[in-house]
Formats: C-alpha cells, structure tokens, sequence
C-alpha cells in the first residue's frame, strides 16, 4: 500500500510539474483532473500559482473554479448513470437518506457549501449524490462554480496577506473543528437567506402599494 501511494504521489508531481508552466490554463488543467479523477493538493497549488502572480491572482481563482466545475461532470454524471447502489456500498442507509433528504430540501447549498469547503470536506461524495438523486445540470455547475470561487478566492486573498504558509494552517483547522466550521456557515447561509426573503417581501409589499 505504502509502494502504491508513493508511486501516486510522485505521479501527480510529475504531472504538476508539466501543467504548471502553463499559468492560469495550467490551473484550470490541474483543477479539472483533481475534481474528476487524479486528486492533488489543490490549494497548495494555487496558492503556489497566487504567490508567484500576485498581480493576476484572481484568474488563477476563476480558473481553477471553472476547471473544477468541468471535471465534477465525470463524478456527477457517473452518479446520474445509475450509482445508487455503488454509493451504499460507500455509506451506511442512514448517511444516504440524510445525503437524499439534504438534496431534497435544498439541492443547491446541499452541493454549494461541500464545495466551498476546503479538504477533508468529502466533496466528491456530495457530487456523485447530486448525479444520484438527479440535480438540475444547472444548479449543479451554479453550486459547483460559485462554491469553488468562493474556496480559491478566499483563500488567495489570505495568500495575498500571510503568504502559502497559511493554506496548510487552514487545512489543520478545517481537520480539527470540520463541524464547527459547517455549523458557523450553516449559520450564516441562513441568514443570508433570511435576509433574501425579507427583502423579497418587503419588495413585494412595495409594488402592490404602489399599484
């Protein structure tokens, strides 16, 4: 196993080593191949690619969110193909009706939040369940895209200020307080929303007493 996943390793080095020089479209490359089949430090990557450019550190983002977008299709439309059963061999019956009923209540965050979140978030899972339980190709590359720029861009902006170190600190956080960390942007997601609603209404109320 050890032999396996030292040869892995320096196979997406390798494999780094040749997109890399390729720039923004090198990030795009990378980011396709990590979402659909070959994972690779991501985010150390970019923030490699943000540091180097600082000048041009959003389209290293941007790219990399848009060639993430592209290689979750594989995962999502294997998911759409008819991999129910392929995913209960991977989680208990339980974890699949809370995956289903997450998507059923609200497809999109259930997909844009996984995709914000940086590793050890499972975000393949999530978007192999989004092909299962038949998402809207749409909302699919809406929650994927937003989700993912949201992930890059933060975290080159925090490049930008404290330097690649502070990606790996990040990720020792992510590892250590995962649920804290999904209850604080439940927290804040929510009253986004609320607040969406509120001001839809009082839009609404405008108009009609206007008319």
């Amino acid at each position: 196993m050890k032999h396996l996943v030292s040869l892995f390793l320096k196979f997406s080095a390798w494999l780094v080593a040749i997109l890399k020089p390729l720039g923004f479209w090198g990030a795009g490359l990378i980011a396709m191949l990590d979402s659909s089949t070959i994972p690779v430090p991501m985010d150390l990557i970019i923030s490699g690619y943000v540091w180097a450019d600082r000048r041009h550190f959003f389209l290293y983002c941007l790219m990399a969110a848009v060639g993430s977008t592209i290689g979750g299709l594989l995962p999502f439309y294997l998911g759409r193909a008819g991999g129910e059963l392929f995913l209960l061999k991977r989680i208990d019956r339980a974890r699949y009706e809370q995956l289903r009923d997450r998507f059923e209540r609200q497809e999109f965050f259930a997909l844009f939040v996984p995709s914000m979140l940086p590793p050890p978030t499972p975000w393949k899972l999530f978007v192999f369940g989004a092909g299962v339980f038949e998402m809207k190709i749409r909302d699919f590359l809406a929650a994927v895209f937003l989700g993912r720029l949201v992930r890059f861009t933060a975290e080159g902006l925090l490049v930008l200020y404290y330097g690649p170190e502070i990606v790996t600190v990040v990720h020792e956080l992510a590892k250590k307080h995962l649920v804290a960390m999904l209850v604080g942007i439940g927290v804040i997601l929510g009253l986004l929303v609320l607040l969406a609603v509120r001001k839809g209404i009082s839009k609404k109320r405008t108009g009609e007493f206007e008319n």
